[in-house]
């Protein structure tokens, strides 16, 4: 194997894969090698999964990988469904452009677009390999990024991009682990699912989207028992429609920073879209574009007030769950077998008698007390804390003070084009990071229109330090 190459993506899910097609695409000659363990590219954590009810929680229209055609993704189903994919889609009634497909079938989306960049690439002389290994541990020198890979093989490249991806709680390592995942099942591991007597009672921490994926599992599994859902605010994700457009109101004022300030401007304008008749989310789906500007223009202060106090409403009315598994939530709840409980998680608990037992606190309680259940499902969503994720890259990254925590220990510290700023406040010049990992810099760094914009804005920064190198 050729272990020199132009740029080293780290992570093939959708972040590094969606930079490689934009490198691929953008004029000069480069080879470029993505480290992925998994065994296909543009999958990741998100697009793995393969059961039709584990869909996108937006629909066609907002889900473009394209940054250049917002249609693209309504445009490829189309022709999918027309030459005979997903047949289940006729069951939604809805246009194309409404769809919220299987999330397996947008991984199939991704790696066709990556196929198509390949071919553009090769009239040029650009490559993209996949190497199939974990990245263990990284450094950096005068002249290159060397990679080393589990098996102890070592890349070189002019510049490495960390596109690492999301860490879901529920299936990553943590240095200060409860045991909760060992004691846990996989909130998308419907074949375990079917181990469970039907009518047993599941216990599961965390109430928002990957909880609904969890319920959309077991009930594909032939669960039919009760489910207990326990959180720390009780919330669960409002279910996505498509609201008519609205104002922006925050292009139009940019007097607007604080979260009071704009807490206070937003319901204004959600009671006045009410007082019309039109859904509140129409005035909300505004803020989304403005999200990176207030965040990165606010204090420390009014970080963290957000983060306290704001955080889990953005969430649950924000990260909105697909009409078909909010329709399953809801008919649960109405039957008595869904509840959803407002209570912090304390740990796990002995229990002799089979099963699991945790220890819960109510909210707005001193006491705690002990809940038992056939089984345990962990979906308190995403770690985003690079210093309890136990895997060998961060840690190393960490110890060698390439990278730091970013603010409020979201992510990683970056400058605003990517470049990692390491724990002497030092942008580097050959490390840069994308997507999940910048987090803390922009608030909102997962949305696959975020990934998108990002990577065609990297792709453009790394081919002028290309043409500066000469």
């Amino acid at each position: 194997m050729n272990l020199h190459a132009d740029i080293l993506i780290i992570g093939g899910g959708l972040s590094g894969t969606m930079l490689a097609v934009q490198l691929l695409r953008r004029p000069g000659q480069r080879r470029i090698l993505v480290i992925e363990p998994r065994a296909e590219l543009g999958r990741g954590e998100a697009y793995s999964a393969v059961e039709l009810g584990h869909t996108l929680n937006g629909n066609a229209a907002r889900m473009s990988v394209d940054p250049d055609n917002p249609d693209d993704l309504t445009q490829w189903l189309a022709e999918h469904i027309a030459s005979g994919g997903w047949p289940e889609s006729a069951e939604q009634q809805v246009p194309v452009s409404e769809l919220f497909p299987p999330r397996g079938l947008f991984g199939v989306y991704v790696q066709q677009r990556l196929a198509e960049a390949r071919e553009d690439g090769a009239q040029q002389g650009s490559t993209v390999e996949h190497i199939r290994a974990e990245a263990v541990d990284l450094q950096i020198d005068t002249d290159s990024v060397q990679l080393t890979l589990e098996n102890g093989q070592q890349l070189h490249g002019a510049y490495a991009v960390l596109a690492t991806g999301m860490f879901p709680a529920a299936r990553t390592p943590q240095t200060q682990s409860s045991g909760l995942n060992a004691a846990a099942l996989d909130p998308w591991n419907v074949a375990a699912m079917r181990q469970l007597d039907a009518q047993s009672s599941v216990l599961i921490i965390g109430s928002g989207l990957t909880m609904v994926d969890a319920v959309v599992s077991l009930e594909q599994a032939g669960h039919r028992g009760p489910i207990e859902v326990f959180s720390r605010h009780g919330l669960l994700p409002h279910v996505r429609r498509q609201p008519p457009g609205w104002v922006d109101f925050l292009a139009e004022d940019h007097g607007i920073r604080s979260p009071r300030q704009l807490l206070r401007e937003l319901r204004r304008h959600c009671r006045d879209a009410i007082a019309q008749g039109i859904d509140w989310q129409a005035p909300l789906d505004t803020v989304r574009a403005h999200i990176g500007r207030l965040w990165s223009q606010a204090t420390d202060v009014q970080r963290r007030q957000f983060v306290r106090h704001v955080r889990p409403w953005w969430e649950s009315h924000h990260h909105r769950s697909p009409p078909l598994s909010a329709q399953l939530v809801e008919r649960l709840l109405s039957e008595g077998r869904l509840r959803i409980h407002a209570a912090s998680f304390k740990g796990l608990e002995p229990c002799a008698e089979g099963g699991v037992s945790i220890r819960i606190r109510p909210r707005g309680e001193a006491q705690t007390c002990v809940v038992h259940g056939a089984a345990l499902i962990n979906s308190s969503g995403i770690e985003y804390d690079w210093r309890r994720v136990a895997r060998p890259l961060p840690q190393q990254l960490l110890t060698r003070g390439l990278v730091q925590p970013g603010p409020l220990a979201l992510g990683i510290a970056a400058a605003p084009d990517g470049a990692v700023v390491g724990e002497h406040g030092q942008a580097a010049n050959r490390l840069f990071a994308m997507g999940p990992p910048l987090r803390g810099m922009w608030w909102e760094s997962t949305a696959v229109t975020d990934v998108a914009l990002q990577a065609k804005a990297l792709a453009a920064r790394l081919t002028d330090l290309e043409r500066l190198r000469g």
